[in-house]
């Protein structure tokens, strides 16, 4: 398996540091506001990883922080009236609804910014012990140029970084290009021994880093924006505390435009994943985004997704058929999926190997639906669900409303409606229903698990 590093921006043979086992750190949420499509791309991408890795059978620890302490959460806070746990609390709800409705794993170890600052402050001890970093009237900065291979992630010379770099009012460095490892800060402040203040940004994905899953690490991702300054400063101070290499592999994925410009908040030209999921289903989102290269930019466009949305369906709605328990290895779809993604993850090739096995299922070749269903969910795809938008499927729920001469406002409320039917043997409601739902295209499937419903098309 190959993966491009960012570091030495060459393609790259991937060997764990432990055999069979993997350590994954991915940059998470600062949780102030909506999780954009920007954010479903970095997240949908590196779930891809994850789930891809464990497809192959190495044991993965995947790590992935919130940053909970930051100047957007304490000014939504003081505009709101609440304190920063109440809004972070309340966005991190919010960003986990969202990973969960795009079918994204959780991440195995989730650390909270606040609840790492002792290892933060660890840290900064070091550093100032060993001489890479200093306190100033309670703020405590790195000195960049001690650190010599600074820049090398973000391919900038120092001096270039120097012609830009800026004293704000209020710092008082020894040099325009350090960075802030801890800011004073006596209103919403923790105790240290530098005073009250609260860490850097770039500090805390260092110390969940370490805490969490060691020095040094196998794979470190998050989106192409981080590169400098954020994973550039993590580099630095990680590597003068622990006096080892932090990353192996520097993995970043590309941005989201919208008109050719990046999708971000500061722009005010994004779309939140909320929004997005009223028009498209997770299946479809997810479609979108690994018809492209990760490492590519993605043009976001209403055409885009509804030609994911076709590609979806004609996935999903292949025939299906065949023995369940297949020695998936034996199949030559199998080795040209595996070959796509050991290729830098390349997901649009991986489809393409989906496709082909679509067109053979509805061909009734045997073994192509189980083989097809099997692959896709290492994509992350799911079967159980129609892929059906808010939209369409309200129009659905319309339509079964009209047949039956009731309202109903979920699928689940029918499927309660029928199974209640069932159980009083009132087999003619039952069957109004069954019919209903046939007339409007949607299956109800029986298992000793319940009922699940899906599309027909």
């Amino acid at each position: 398996m190959k993966l491009h590093n960012s570091y030495t921006n060459q393609l790259e043979e991937f060997v764990p540091i432990e055999e069979n086992k993997v350590k994954m750190y991915v940059c998470g949420p600062t949780v102030y506001d909506n999780a954009h499509l920007g954010h479903a791309r970095c997240y949908i991408t590196w779930d891809v990883l994850y789930r891809y890795l464990k497809f192959k059978g190495y044991e993965v620890t995947y790590c992935r922080n919130v940053t909970d302490v930051d100047d957007k959460i304490l000014k939504k806070a003081e505009k709101e009236g609440k304190t920063p746990e109440e809004v972070s609390r309340f966005w991190y709800n919010k960003f986990s609804d969202s990973m969960k409705a795009l079918n994204n794993l959780k991440p195995d170890i989730e650390p909270f910014a606040t609840k790492t600052l002792g290892e933060m402050i660890a840290i900064n001890k070091d550093l100032i012990n060993k001489g890479y970093a200093y306190e100033a009237d309670g703020d405590v900065y790195f000195r960049v140029k001690k650190f010599p291979k600074y820049g090398y992630l973000s391919k900038q010379p120092i001096d270039q970084l120097e012609s830009g770099a800026r004293i704000e009012v209020g710092e008082q460095k020894e040099d325009p290009l350090d960075f802030a490892l801890w800011k004073k800060d006596p209103k919403f402040g923790y105790n240290s021994p530098w005073g009250v203040g609260r860490p850097g940004w770039h500090i805390e994905c260092s110390a969940m880093s370490r805490k969490h899953l060691g020095k040094t690490i196998d794979i470190h991702a998050g989106g192409a924006d981080l590169i400098f300054p954020h994973h550039e400063n993590e580099i630095a101070q990680s590597e003068c505390a622990n006096g080892c290499k932090f990353v192996n592999y520097w993995l970043h994925n590309g941005f989201v435009t919208i008109n050719k410009e990046k999708m971000s908040k500061s722009l005010g030209n994004f779309l939140t994943i909320d929004d997005l999921l009223k028009n498209y289903d997770a299946n479809t989102i997810r479609f979108f985004i690994l018809t492209n290269h990760y490492r590519m930019p993605v043009e976001f466009s209403d055409e885009a997704l509804q030609s994911a949305q076709a590609g979806v369906k004609r996935m999903l709605n292949a025939r299906k058929g065949g023995e369940e328990n297949i020695d998936i290895t034996q199949y030559d779809e199998y080795k040209a999926f595996v070959e796509a993604m050991d290729d830098d993850l390349n997901t649009s090739k991986a489809l393409a190997v989906l496709f082909d096995l679509t067109n053979k299922a509805n061909k009734d070749v045997p073994y192509a639906y189980p083989l097809l269903v099997k692959l896709a969910e290492t994509l992350g795809f799911t079967f159980d669900k129609a892929t059906l938008s808010e939209e369409e499927l309200s129009e659905k729920l319309k339509e079964i409303s009209a047949e039956l001469g009731e309202n109903y406002n979920s699928m689940d409320e029918i499927i309660e409606k029928r199974k209640a039917a069932r159980a009083e043997k009132n087999w003619d409601v039952a069957d109004k229903i069954r019919i209903a739902l046939d007339k409007a295209g949607i299956i109800l499937k029986d298992s000793k698990e319940g009922t699940t419903w899906e599309s027909k098309a």
